[in-house]
C-alpha cells in the first residue's frame, strides 16, 4: 500500500534517477544488518519454501534478476525485501563505461555489504571493446576473480546491449565458455541464461551443447532485442512484454532437457499467478526485475506467499 502511494512520486523522476535512489535505500538496509533483519521478519516476512536447485539450499524460489545490482551493492537487502536468491552483475573483467543517457525507461501501459543468508550468483560477461574470439579470455578473467564470491555463476551470452554477443550462442562458442569458466569456477555450478529470440533447431541444439559441457542450468531469458523494433529505443525490453514468450521457452527448454539440469524462469512474473505459471511451466526458480518497479520491493515476499504449492516434483 505504502509503496502505490509512493510510485506516482518516483515515477515523476528520470527512470535512471529513480534506479539511483532505490539502491541508494537498498544500501542504507544492507549497511545495518539488524534493520535488514527487522524489514525481513515484520515487513517482507516470506513464506519459507526451501527448494534444493544444483546442489544449493534456497530459502524460497524467488530470486533478484541479474541488471538491477549490477555493481553487487546491496545483497542483503534483497534478502531483507524478501528474495531467496540474488543474481549480481554482470560483472566485465575490466570496468567499462555505460551507454548514453537515457538507457533506462518506463512503458507503464560483491558486494561491500555483509552476505545474505541466501545463495548469490554473480552474472559474468565480456567488455565490449574485447573481439568475440577473445571472448573465452575476459569470461575465465571475470569468473576466476567473483566465482570465490559467488555460490554460482552464470554466462550472459545474450544481452542485446553489447554487440554481437549473442552470436556466441552457438555450439563451438558455448562449449569453449562453460570449459574456462567451469575451469576458473571451483566447484560452483555454472548457468548460461539465454536470448528470447532463441528457439526451434537452435535452441534445441544450445541446450544439447550446455549440458552436455557441464552447464548446471539455463535461464530462461533474457531481455527482447528492440533492434528494428522503432516504438522502442534500442536496448533490451522486459516486464509483461516478455511474459508470454519467457514462459513458452521455459516450457520448451523443460520438454527438451526432462530433468537433466535446473531451469530457472525471468521474464514478466510480476504476480503469484506469473509466478505459478512458470513454475507449472516446468522453472525450478524464477527471477524477478521490472516488476518490482511497478509493484514495489516487497513483491517476492508476497509472491512467496501467495503460492499455493510447491513445484510439482520438489
Amino acid at each position: 500500500m505504502l509503496y502505490r502511494l509512493l510510485r506516482p512520486l518516483l515515477f515523476c523522476l528520470d527512470a535512471e534517477n529513480a534506479h539511483r535512489l532505490a539502491m541508494f535505500v537498498a544500501r542504507r538496509v544492507a549497511a545495518h544488518p539488524r534493520v535488514a533483519s527487522l524489514i525481513h521478519r515484520l515487513l517482507a516476512h516470506p513464506a519459507p519454501r526451501p527448494v534444493r536447485v544444483a546442489g544449493l539450499d534456497f530459502p524460497n524460489t524467488i530470486g533478484l534478476a541479474a541488471g538491477l545490482d549490477k555493481n553487487a551493492e546491496a545483497p542483503l537487502a534483497w534478502w531483507a525485501f524478501g528474495f531467496g536468491f540474488a543474481e549480481l552483475g554482470t560483472v566485465t573483467p575490466r570496468p567499462q563505461p555505460g551507454k548514453p543517457r537515457p538507457r533506462l525507461f518506463r512503458f507503464p501501459g560483491l558486494a561491500r555489504g555483509l552476505r545474505p543468508p541466501f545463495p548469490i550468483g554473480i552474472s559474468v560477461g565480456k567488455n565490449a571493446t574485447t573481439p568475440l574470439e577473445a571472448a573465452a579470455d575476459d569470461y575465465a578473467a571475470a569468473a576466476e576473480k567473483l566465482a570465490p564470491l559467488a555460490d554460482f555463476v552464470t554466462i550472459n551470452v545474450s544481452s542485446p546491449n553489447t554487440a554481437d554477443l549473442r552470436s556466441l550462442q552457438n555450439a563451438a562458442d558455448l562449449t569453449r565458455l562453460l570449459q574456462v569458466v567451469r575451469g576458473s569456477s571451483g566447484d560452483r555450478p555454472v548457468f548460461v541464461k539465454l536470448a528470447p529470440e532463441l528457439e526451434g533447431v537452435a535452441l534445441a541444439s544450445v541446450l544439447d551443447t550446455c549440458v552436455a559441457a557441464g552447464a548446471a542450468g539455463i535461464i530462461a531469458t533474457n531481455t527482447l532485442a528492440t533492434a528494428g523494433r522503432p516504438e522502442f529505443p534500442e536496448g533490451g525490453l522486459s516486464g509483461r512484454p516478455l511474459r508470454d514468450l519467457a514462459l513458452r521457452r521455459v516450457a520448451e527448454i523443460r520438454r527438451h532437457i526432462g530433468d537433466r539440469v535446473a531451469v530457472i524462469g525471468c521474464g514478466g512474473v510480476d504476480d503469484v499467478p506469473s509466478a505459478q505459471a512458470v513454475l507449472d511451466a516446468g522453472a525450478d526458480l524464477i527471477q524477478l526485475y521490472s516488476g518490482l518497479i511497478y509493484e514495489g520491493p516487497f513483491l517476492p515476499a508476497r509472491i512467496s506467499r501467495g503460492l499455493t504449492r510447491p513445484k510439482p516434483g520438489s
